[in-house]
């Protein structure tokens, strides 16, 4: 997959995809206009909703309304360290839920495709190009 990253206006920053675009932006503290998410809470915004349509499939392919369901992502940052370390995610079940599959949920939870990149990244690769010259 290819996406194009650009800079709109101040710290704006969006990526162009498939016919998207995704737009970030620095909160106001920060220097930015606070007019979009910033890059690191659409990172954990990504975990969420990966690990949210793992829930709702599961509940799909077992004819479970899944009217209810929520999930709730809680992030703890380490000032020390200025980073995340630890994320938990509390799945709340609609009412009805079977009681037997409460523990497959979890575990169809946990297989989230950004969940297991954190736990085994990719390898980055950055390289920097000057553009060709004109003549």
């Amino acid at each position: 997959m290819e996406m194009k990253i650009r800079f709109p206006k101040n710290k704006q920053v969006s990526a162009a995809f498939d016919g998207f675009t995704v737009l970030t932006d620095q909160p106001k503290e920060a220097g930015g206009d606070g007019e979009a998410p910033a890059p690191f809470d659409l990172f954990l915004a990504s975990l969420g909703t990966c690990a949210g349509i793992f829930a709702l499939s599961f509940c799909r392919k077992r004819g479970i309304a899944a009217d209810g369901l929520e999930l709730v992502q809680r992030a703890d940052w380490d000032d020390a360290a200025h980073r995340v370390r630890k994320v938990s995610l509390e799945i709340r079940l609609p009412a009805g839920f079977p009681e037997k599959y409460r523990d497959s949920i979890v575990a169809a939870v946990n297989l989230c495709t950004v969940k297991k990149h954190l736990h085994e990244p990719p390898v980055f690769e950055v390289t920097a190009r000057l553009p060709a010259p004109r003549g």
